[in-house]
């Protein structure tokens, strides 16, 4: 459920994802200086039903045991729009958890929201107990309740944590951190900030949705009394609800700006949380993409005016040198509403020229990740033998109650599962049969290799990811192992499109769970 702009209305509603483009305790989370989640005040704000606080500063925690507290705040987003959210300690993005490669963490969680929540750690290869899916790895945990999540380190890079429970709505009020686990021997930079991307709405009426049913019957997809006629290419989303975007929580002028010297190495850890994949452009600066879901890729080359297109539950590290001081943007390219909000400066420390212009409507050509790095050998190829081989029909449909998304026409949990087992190397053919629809399909608890986009093998570095865009009429092979028993969501990461079916499971056949859900249990939701 996506945030709204507060004034009297503080009520919440669900919003739909397609695309940001040209359609439609330190407190160092910022570099050592997260200071661009920076809301000092103390003063509490008024909410017609109850006294919420403002949102604090995003937090950096260090160690291997940390608190977590899911509470309700108020975040002003900029000097105009203030809106109600559900933090993790008290800020949007939550604290971000920055812990050591090797390192055994407990995470004591507390749930002070008025409804269950879940933490889910986002492309970590956690111990299946330990994945936050309710209903599926635990239960939900209810209000006033504790929890403690608990797992290894064991691969490095950047991650993030989320609500699990009816995580279209919770993730949409805010309900996010990030994770980075640094690698026992990591190549140092001399400015490291975390930035995640996000969109909300400012008027909650023009969404006309209805949370459980998702109807998206009136999102202008025509008014057919007959919604089983429709033309199904017309379906798609209706975005224009989102007209605010963020960079960790802030907007437009609200966004601190990054501080950097001459001749420093920046790393810039990119992060959407949101359900619009979102063109990124830095300006005045090559820079080259070392990571992509956390995974390094090799060799990569510099780049400049490429436009790096980051969709949801995606993250990007890429790193720059500091070698053309003045005043610099680093921006969203579209033509939606939002788009102009989602930009931050990077300002070299005493720079005083500052010339460069904001160009968002500037077609830029995208970075081509299927052929970007050197080229060489991954774990897997296209020729070798699988154990098991599963295609995945991704659709888009008309259900009783509305619009549906679909997994070779069923939706969940009738989806059939990816059942595997310890050890077997499982082949996955992705196809986007929906008309307009994109498909962010996140695979938890394991890492895949992309193979091939639409019949073509990938040409660059060996392309390893856990999260991966499907546009309309593309089809990617992807391979992994399966190297980490439990049982597993597969998902579309605009969360709507998993509460409206897109889910399926990978299923360990010899697997044992201590969980045993509670079938009569209508607390866990875990879409």
């Amino acid at each position: 459920m996506k945030k709204l702009l507060v004034g009297t209305i503080l009520a919440g509603v669900v919003a739909i994802g397609a695309a940001c483009s040209n359609n439609a305790s330190h407190s160092s989370m910022q570099g050592h200086d997260m200071s661009n989640m920076n809301m000092k005040e103390e003063n509490i704000a008024k909410d017609s039903s109850k006294q919420l606080p403002l949102a604090t500063n995003t937090e950096v925690l260090s160690g291997k045991e940390i608190n977590l507290t899911a509470k309700e705040a108020l975040l002003q987003i900029n000097d105009k729009v203030k809106l109600p959210v559900y933090t993790y300690n008290g800020s949007v993005p939550g604290a971000q958890i920055r812990i050591k490669q090797g390192d055994r963490v407990k995470i004591n969680f507390k749930n002070e929201l008025s409804e269950p929540t879940t933490i889910h750690w986002h492309g970590y290869p956690v111990p299946n107990s330990q994945d936050g899916v309710p209903g599926v790895t635990m239960n939900a945990i209810k209000p006033g309740e504790t929890f403690t999540y608990e797992f290894t380190a064991t691969v490095p890079g950047t991650y993030f944590y989320h609500s699990h429970q009816e995580s279209a709505k919770q993730v949409d009020k805010g309900l996010y951190g990030t994770l980075i686990v640094e690698p026992k021997n990591e190549e140092k930079v001399d400015r490291d900030y975390t930035l995640v991307l996000d969109e909300w709405m400012s008027n909650p009426n023009e969404g006309n949705m209805h949370m459980s049913g998702m109807d998206h019957s009136n999102m202008g997809h025509g008014n057919s009394s007959d919604n089983q006629h429709m033309d199904m290419s017309n379906m798609g989303h209706d975005m224009s609800m989102y007209d605010i975007f963020t960079i960790n929580g802030k907007s437009g002028s609200a966004v601190k700006p990054l501080k950097v010297k001459k001749g420093e190495k920046v790393r810039l850890r990119l992060v959407n949380a949101g359900y619009m994949p979102h063109k990124l452009h830095l300006h005045g600066h090559e820079f080259k993409i070392v990571a992509t879901d956390g995974q390094p890729l090799k060799d990569p080359q510099p780049i400049k005016d490429e436009l790096l297109n980051i969709a949801p539950g995606e993250r990007y590290d890429i790193e720059f040198t500091a070698n053309n001081p003045g005043e610099w943007l680093l921006e969203c390219h579209g033509n939606m509403k939002g788009t102009d909000g989602m930009k931050v400066k990077i300002q070299y420390e005493g720079a005083t020229n500052n010339t460069d212009k904001a160009n968002a409507k500037e077609d830029l050509r995208i970075v081509d990740m299927t052929k970007y790095g050197k080229h060489e050998l991954g774990q897997f190829t296209l020729d070798q033998k699988y154990d098991v081989e599963y295609t995945m029909d991704l659709g888009t449909a008309m259900g009783k109650d509305g619009m549906v998304y679909t997994i070779n026409g069923k939706t969940y949990p009738e989806t059939a599962p990816v059942n595997v087992k310890k050890g077997d190397l499982v082949k996955v053919t992705l196809v986007n049969s929906s008309p307009k629809d994109l498909h962010p399909m996140h695979l938890h608890g394991h890492f895949f290799q992309v193979l091939s986009k639409n019949g073509k093998p990938i040409a660059g570095s060996p392309l390893i990811k856990d999260t991966l865009n499907v546009k309309p009429g593309e089809e990617y092979v992807v391979a992994f192992k399966a190297d980490n028993p439990g049982n597993w969501m597969f998902h579309c990461h605009d969360l709507h499109h998993a509460a409206a079916g897109m889910v399926t499971e990978v299923k360990y056949k010899d697997y044992k769970s201590d969980y045993t859900p509670n079938p009569n249990d209508t607390t866990n939701k875990p879409e």
